[in-house]
């Protein structure tokens, strides 16, 4: 007998002899979607989904990825379309990762996230990306007969382990808009010859649910420390007795905010680093490791001041410092809760960073 992707489904239909459900499906048969791409179209949304590589159940291995695209005036008018496009049942249920491209973005991402949380075979569990520059149709044929599967699996794993950009699924984003009314995306450009490449590009901010800019190099560092991670970075100085490479291993900010009356005065930041030494001539001690110290901690402050510069202008708290430290005095913060994004965008902010340097 050959094994069904649900054999408790087909057995309860035939014990019921219920017709109103789908039948079961033989694995080869199924075309399991893993990214899903959505973009604007004059048609209203253009969505493109990719399987990956593929096998034909147990006789064909390494096929090609199946890519299927259709342009509709809904999400859900778009998704059924493609279901006509392939030789196999079209399965939405094992999509988790979501590429959303930058013009969707500037019109507002929030369709889209009230889709996966409605749709049963989606769902906001999603790794969600902001395709910075090009459209996510244009990401997705950036992995050619591969995919881009594999490239996004490898960007969330080494994520994890702190040596890449922070991931975000589609319901942390959505959270954070509905709560913080504000939100931070991990950004890919295509790149190479030929855009055959995805590779990081910064995080692109969003406001209310469109975007407001993105945020890159030392910005987005900033960024990342304000949000406590990734804990991977690697900083050189040079010192009188030789260059020194320091490797940082974790870091975690701290907010409180100050008020004069009701009136939110000062928001004050504390940013605690933990780091060690990785490569050195002469190893530093005494007042060359003072030395060294202060120099880290300058660098690292600068980058979240620069940071907060555009997240200020923006009217953007996306990592939720208000939050945080309204946790502390809660009456006082729910009374400017609905304004802050307006109080945070002039509030006066202290940056204090103290880095420990480990053996």
């Amino acid at each position: 007998m050959k094994k069904t992707l649900l054999p408790w489904l087909a057995a309860g239909l035939f014990l019921a002899g219920c017709s109103g459900l789908p039948t079961a499906r033989e694995m080869g048969d199924m075309a399991l979607l893993r990214t899903l791409g959505v973009d604007p179209s004059p048609a209203g949304v253009a969505v493109t989904g990719s399987t990956g590589p593929r096998a034909r159940g147990m006789k064909g291995e390494g096929e090609a990825a199946l890519t299927l695209s259709a342009d509709r005036a809904s999400l859900s008018a778009a998704c059924l379309a493609m279901q006509g496009q392939s030789d196999s049942y079209v399965f939405f249920g094992y999509v988790d990762q979501l590429l959303v491209g930058q013009a969707l973005a500037e019109e507002g991402v929030r369709p889209v996230l009230d889709y996966f949380s409605r749709d049963g075979s989606l769902g906001l569990g999603a790794q969600m990306w902001l395709v910075r520059g090009a459209s996510a149709r244009d990401a997705l044929s950036a992995g050619g007969e591969q995919g881009v599967d594999s490239r996004l699996e490898t960007l969330q794993n080494d994520s994890e382990m702190g040596i890449a950009n922070l991931t975000r699924t589609a319901g942390e984003t959505y959270t954070d808009l509905l709560e913080l009314g504000c939100a931070y995306v991990p950004a890919l450009s295509p790149a190479g010859d030929g855009g055959v490449l995805l590779t990081e590009a910064g995080y692109g901010v969003l406001k209310g649910d469109t975007l407001s800019g993105f945020l890159e190099g030392e910005a987005a560092r900033g960024l990342e420390l304000l949000a406590g991670g990734p804990s991977s970075d690697v900083l050189d100085v040079n010192l009188p007795g030789g260059p020194v490479s320091v490797k940082v291993t974790s870091a975690r900010t701290k907010s409180a905010l100050n008020f004069r009356g009701n009136t939110p005065s000062a928001l004050k930041l504390s940013c605690q680093i933990e780091a060690r030494l990785s490569e050195y001539r002469q190893r530093p001690e005494g007042e060359a490791l003072d030395r060294l110290r202060a120099e880290l901690e300058s660098r690292e402050r600068e980058r979240i001041e620069e940071a907060l510069d555009r997240l200020q202008i923006w009217g953007t708290d996306c990592t939720g410092l208000g939050a945080g430290a309204g946790m502390s005095r809660p009456a006082r913060w729910q009374a400017v809760r609905e304004d802050w994004p307006e109080w945070f965008s002039r509030v006066p902010v202290e940056v204090t960073v103290q880095i420990k340097i480990n053996s």
